[in-house]
């Protein structure tokens, strides 16, 4: 692994300091343990642990590289940072291996990483010529290319429209599956000159970069992480105590409507209808902080570009409904 510098010099974490002050009435309290189920290089866990000096923060990612430039990062904060290699799902295991009834904040950073795009190998940036890996956890799991090279046309479609929002998905699977068989998919430069062909000289103008939404559609694949984001907000709100909040930034719109779905599910009465009196196990067990979803100001923007399209979600937990995880829960790994 080549010497990519500290963390810090090279991630700018969107909206912290909106973030900071949302979650500041739950990890103000004493002996307070927030989550960072979207660790990357540690920006908004820096911005925790600096603000609330009696909070223990927990950093979750997939990304070992990651883990390590943010353990860098925090190594000053000593114990009160415990990074845990694992995905977000996987949540309500690593909260139950903290031997705690339930945590009092969490982050979730979604989409790709700062580490990620910049790393020219990785296959994240259509802007570089890589190889097309785009595994958030490079150890495990099928890349782009295997992707590309082997699902049918059907398939392609389906994720370049799901995923990628693409309206010439079909075009492009059909130019994908033929053009492999003369030369297997290995290089991002190369999707990128034939997205460039496909596309229509009109869209690209109307729509910016032609490989922009084929890229996230992989991504989104390689790494399955619309279903990962549905189990992990489910378990997230399962593991948040009476008063915590969750705070989720969200990329593009199929992460934002699954959150808001979760969000507005907890936040709403489950009372039949015609009930005349709300029993308390059909009150709302959540309260929605933030009223729809909130974006990142122009000034923002203008300093770190990536934030342009985030949104952010937050909700504060209201009611106990008993599904805390048990603290004899076993994860597949431990917290290093």
């Amino acid at each position: 692994m080549s010497d990519r510098g500290p963390a810090h010099g090279r991630h700018v974490p969107v909206m912290r300091d909106r973030i900071l002050e949302l979650l500041a009435p739950a990890l103000e309290r004493p002996g307070a343990v927030h989550v960072d189920g979207t660790l990357g290089m540690g920006g908004h866990a820096e911005g925790v642990l600096e603000r609330f000096p009696e909070c223990v923060v927990v950093g979750i990612d997939r990304d070992r590289e990651a883990l390590s430039l943010a353990g860098e990062r925090l190594a000053r904060f000593g114990d009160r940072f415990r990074p845990v290699h694992a995905v977000y799902d996987e949540i309500k295991d690593v909260v139950a291996d903290l031997h705690v009834p339930a945590v009092d904040g969490i982050l979730f950073d979604l989409g790709v990483s700062s580490l990620q795009l910049d790393e020219a190998d990785r296959g994240f940036a259509y802007r570089v010529d890589a190889p097309l890996d785009m595994r958030m956890d490079q150890s495990t799991g099928r890349t782009a290319a295997d992707v590309l090279n082997t699902y049918s046309v059907e398939d392609l479609t389906r994720i370049l429209r799901e995923y990628g929002e693409e309206r010439f998905a079909s075009k492009i699977a059909k130019v994908i599956v033929h053009d492999r068989v003369a030369e297997p998919w290995t290089t991002s430069g190369r999707l990128v000159e034939m997205l460039r062909r496909v596309i229509p000289a009109a869209s690209q103008r109307q729509s910016g970069h032609p490989a922009k939404r084929t890229f996230q559609a992989l991504r989104i694949e390689v790494n399955d992480e619309l279903e990962v984001w549905r189990r992990a907000i489910d378990e997230a709100i399962d593991v948040l105590a009476v008063g915590g909040r969750i705070a989720v930034l969200s990329y593009h719109s199929l992460e934002d409507r699954a959150t808001k779905r979760a969000f507005a599910e907890g936040a709403t009465s489950s009372t039949p209808p015609g009930l005349p009196v709300e029993l308390p196990e059909h009150a709302a067990y959540l309260r929605l902080v933030t009223r729809g979803a909130e974006a990142p100001s122009d000034d923002e923007v203008t300093t770190n570009p990536r934030a342009a399209s985030a949104r952010l979600r937050v909700v504060e937990r209201v009611r106990d409904t008993g599904t805390h995880p048990s603290a004899s829960s076993t994860r597949k790994g431990t917290p290093r």
